[in-house]
């Protein structure tokens, strides 16, 4: 196939054909591969949702007074993974938290701030924790008890919890990109 045949249609964001959230033609089965299939597609999402925007564009308030932003979502969504995986699941529960602070709780948004170096070390640190948790849940027992402040909850209550999570702020991001350059889609 040509290139221009994996030309993504009007309001698209990937050609179908060269979307890399397809998993191919394989049928898959069973409560842990679909969930975190359901998990890797919403990551590719949300990383597809900020393609292509510079710092200013990524750090943008689009909904005022909200400090909601994409690169605040990108740091807050590295937030959670690092919380999930290696304080919950990993038991790291006294491990520092990322873009946390007692004094600034919502450091993931308020210092989501247009310059290219808090940009790329938002997209480090999220792709490190990604990278990380995929290590973490890739042979995971769903059934695995993880120590939580409310009492131990199964691995399987993370997991679900993250494509909740990624699911919720792709929303989120449509309507921020759509605020930021017109683009909406898939």
């Amino acid at each position: 196939m040509d290139q221009d045949a994996l030309t993504p249609p009007p309001g698209m964001w990937a050609h179908p054909d060269a979307d890399p959230r397809n998993a191919g033609e394989q049928v898959l089965r069973g409560e842990r591969p679909v969930v975190l299939d359901y998990l890797r597609a919403y990551r590719l999402t949300f990383e597809m949702k900020l393609e292509g925007l510079d710092a200013e564009q990524l750090a943008r308030r689009s909904v005022p007074p909200s400090t909601m932003s994409l690169l605040g979502l990108l740091r807050h969504l590295a937030k959670v993974e690092h919380s999930w995986a290696r304080r919950v699941v990993e038991g790291q529960a006294d491990l520092p938290r990322l873009y946390r602070t007692e004094a600034e709780p919502d450091l993931d948004f308020d210092g989501a701030v247009g310059d290219p170096a808090v940009v790329e070390e938002a997209w480090t640190s999220w792709r490190r924790e990604v990278a990380h948790a995929q290590s973490v849940y890739a042979d995971l027992d769903f059934d695995t008890l993880c120590p939580h402040p409310d009492g131990e909850i199964e691995a399987r209550d993370v997991v679900v919890h993250l494509v909740e999570e990624y699911a919720r702020h792709c929303g989120h991001a449509d309507l921020l990109r759509e605020c930021i350059d017109g683009r909406t889609g898939q």
